[in-house]
């Protein structure tokens, strides 16, 4: 198993009237990519981390092996849900990939 973790802020032009609405989106958008996205077994949205965090979200996916990372980053649906619902309101992308 892969794990892959993924953690943005929002930009500082997103509205905070609006942010909830986007973490709505974003999480339905990303978790719905189970069972589109070959290798990709399971995806949590974290839409409200701790105060301590130093993101405002984060992504926690289960991939079946290393290569599905990448088969999962270029997938169509996968770009066109970070393409619409997620780069255009975040920023400080940081990435964690490891095996169990």
């Amino acid at each position: 198993m892969v794990h892959h973790i993924v953690m943005w802020k929002f930009r500082s032009e997103v509205p905070a009237g609006e942010r909830p609405d986007r973490l709505k989106d974003m999480a339905a958008q990303l978790e719905g990519l189970v069972g589109t996205v070959p290798g990709l077994l399971s995806a949590r949205f974290v839409p409200a981390p701790l105060g301590s965090s130093t993101h405002d979200m984060a992504l926690v996916t289960m991939l079946e092996k290393p290569e599905d990372v990448a088969v999962y980053a270029s997938h169509p649906a996968h770009v066109h849900v970070a393409d619409t619902y997620v780069r255009p309101y975040v920023c400080e992308r940081a990435c964690l990939d490891y095996e169990e």
